[in-house]
């Protein structure tokens, strides 16, 4: 039976910190530690971004004496933040569609089964890998002009098959290119987006701006996303281990997590999350993976 999430407020309407009492804390310190001399990278959209910063701030906290280098390196699409005192350094690798999007004499091509960028992935020690935000992008912000798959030029097709196709091309790569004894390896699961209340029975809500409480109790009217049962399929038939790291339900509660009722400049973003936020919860769920793998 599922147990509910119970919100508690004190009288300024936050939680009180005694509510958290007897939750895991995020050791930082730990962390680093047991992690010395590793390479941690994530690839993907935004939203990998919007998770490596938030870890980045959750271990300096820890460590606030600690130096910290950071670099930008291959045409700004490799970012690296490296803790010296301990050797650990988190990378994130700009990828939107983790496939290919090259400069052609047609325009810009989606190539669904080619993955160029494998070679910088797959030295690291742990990867964290993550797609889907754009896959569904129409107009100006559709970052390609045609989609090729072999020798077949398409001007479109359905975006979820050609989800599955990419995601498949992926998993391909890792278990040809992966050494997961070596490098482990997880798929983070389907961050969702709050635009419409009608998925969280309040028909009239139209993004997430005003929303300053998450759901009550532990389900989400609409359900999960179809991107995510396509990502438990394309994992199912991966041969290497990989490993999800499942964040969809819980961040489908979370529709008072997004910056919009919280920036000043009141920009419309119900995709992103605020850090300090729901990507601690994430990143928490990442260390005790990647802290207990021997």
């Amino acid at each position: 039976m599922a147990v509910p999430i119970i919100f508690i407020s004190n009288t300024d309407g936050n939680p009180p910190n005694a509510t958290y009492q007897a939750f895991c804390r995020f050791d930082g310190k730990e962390f680093l530690t047991k992690l010395k001399g590793k390479q941690i990278m994530f690839v993907g959209d935004s939203v990998s971004l919007n998770q490596w910063q938030s870890l980045i701030c959750l271990l300096h906290s820890s460590v606030p004496q600690t130096q910290i280098l950071d670099e930008v390196e291959v045409d700004k699409q490799l970012y690296n933040y490296t803790f010296p005192e301990y050797q650990v350094s988190l990378f994130v690798f700009h990828s939107t569609h983790l496939v290919d999007i090259e400069e052609e004499k047609i325009g810009r091509v989606l190539k669904l089964d080619s993955i160029k960028s494998g070679s910088i992935w797959k030295n690291m020690d742990i990867l964290v890998f993550n797609t889907w935000l754009w896959w569904y992008r129409t107009g100006p912000k559709q970052p390609w002009d045609y989609i090729q798959i072999g020798d077949k030029i398409l001007k479109d097709m359905d975006r979820m098959e050609a989800f599955r196709i990419g995601l498949t091309t992926w998993a391909n790569w890792v278990d040809a290119e992966v050494d997961t004894n070596k490098t482990k390896v997880l798929f983070q699961g389907i961050s969702p987006q709050h635009y419409n209340g009608i998925e969280w029975n309040e028909p009239g809500v139209k993004n997430c701006s005003k929303e300053t409480r998450p759901i009550n109790g532990s389900t989400y009217s609409a359900g999960l996303p179809k991107a995510s049962y396509v990502v438990e399929d394309v994992l199912k038939n991966i041969t290497k281990a990989v490993h999800l790291l499942n964040i969809t339900t819980l961040s489908q509660l979370r529709k008072d997590a997004h910056p919009s009722s919280y920036n000043v400049f009141k920009a419309m973003d119900c995709t992103h999350w605020c850090v300090a936020g729901l990507t601690d919860t994430w990143n928490q769920l990442l260390s005790v993976q990647v802290t207990n793998w021997k």
